[in-house]
Order: structure tokens, then sequence, then C-alpha cells
């Protein structure tokens, strides 16, 4: 059975959290503050931790143990569950080391498809990885079992949203995705500002690899497309 960590000072919220997990068959255990979730996790890691920002009087107290918990293990996957939305924050999140940013408006069947996302990747990251399961777009590699890209056989480190925006593109090149379809093939319901910005700290991240890359393409009005 899975462990799952919920850090969460609000009661009430995490109480119904942890319902839920166990109820889809997960090992849970919540912490209200940063300091009791790190001496839990000094003594002995869950599978994986869902973490809010902000933690009784700590405004970034999450940020701090998602930067610790990365630091005893630079594979466990790591959730930023928050009702912060901000650009910054989500930025900040990801840079902290987590595998993905969600905002608490996101529905209960979305969170459990995340989790079992992230858990399926961590299985298949342990595997071998075979030509079957690899999407070859010129410089750039999709490998979909482990739910990895590179470009120009560089890493480019996304999140479980980014990875399947990006896939729904590259797959068909050339070929016009628009907002909602990006939303289907990532799995989440969200506002078009938030698809704008994930679209554009997707190009941020490729241009830390290649401050040449131009492969998004913004058709106005419709949504993107990936390459010419």
């Amino acid at each position: 059975m899975k462990h799952i960590a919920i850090v969460e000072d609000e009661t009430a919220i995490r109480e119904n959290y942890m319902d839920v997990l166990k109820k889809h068959g997960y090992n849970v255990h919540g912490y209200t503050d940063r300091q009791q979730a790190q001496a839990a996790f000094d003594v002995k890691l869950p599978d994986l931790a869902i973490i809010d920002i902000g933690l009784g009087h700590e405004i970034d107290g999450g940020f701090a143990l998602c930067q610790s918990l990365r630091a005893l293990s630079p594979t466990l996957p790591i959730i930023f569950l928050t009702a912060r939305d901000s650009d910054f924050d989500t930025v900040c999140g990801l840079r902290m080391g987590a595998d993905d940013y969600l905002t608490k408006d996101i529905s209960l069947p979305h969170l459990m498809a995340r989790i079992a996302a992230l858990f399926r990747r961590s299985e298949l990251l342990a595997s071998p990885t075979t030509e079957d399961t690899l999407l070859y777009r010129e410089e750039l590699t999709i490998d979909q079992n482990k739910m990895q890209i590179f470009w120009r056989s560089e890493p480019v480190d996304l999140t479980v949203t980014e990875f399947w925006m990006v896939y729904a593109l590259a797959k068909r090149p050339g070929h016009v995705r628009s907002r909602q379809d990006l939303m289907d093939d990532a799995r989440v319901v969200v506002d078009d500002s938030t698809i704008t910005s994930h679209v554009k700290r997707i190009r941020k991240k490729f241009m830390q690899c290649d401050p040449s890359f131009d492969q998004i393409h913004t058709v106005y009005g419709m949504g993107y497309r990936w390459g010419a």
C-alpha cells in the first residue's frame, strides 16, 4: 500500500483530503506544520508528499519543507496543493523541486489522476526505456512511459501538466491545439489565463536548454501549435 503524507494546517481541509485518499486505498498520514512533517520525514519518507505553502505562522513553510524533502530524496514525488495561484509562487514551487503544482479548486477525480500518474512515473523511471515508448520530433525526444522530455539530448524539467501539454502539441506538429484541447490532454480544468501561464513556463524551460528555441507558436484566437 502506497504511503502518502499530506501537510496542511487547516484541519477540515486536511481531514477531507485524508478521507478521500484512504477511500482510494492509500495509507495516509497528515501533518499540521513543517516541523511536525520534517520530524516524521527524517525517520521515514512517504511514497508521495502533498504540501500546502502556507503552514501555520510560516507563510512559505511549504517551500522550505519541499527543499529539505528533495534533499532527502531526488525522486520522491512532491505535489504542492495550495490556494496560491500566482505565476511567482508556481515558478518558486517548481524550482524548489516539486513535481506538480495544483490549486485547491482542482476536482478530486483530477487530483487522484495526478497522484496515480506520479506513482506510475516513479515506477517507470526504474524500468528500461524501449524504442516503442519514444516519440521523436527532430531535436525533441519524448519518453511517454517515463514522462520525460529531452531537447537536443538535454532533459527538460517539466511538471506532469506541462509534460502532457508538450506531448499534445508535439504528437501532431503543425496542427493547432485549442486551450480546451490542452486542458483535456493535461487532465486539468483551469481558465485560459492559466493555460497561457503554463505555455510561458514551458517555453522558458526549453529556452534554458536552448535560447533559440521557437517551436511553440501562438495562433491568436485559436490556440497553440508545435513547429511551423
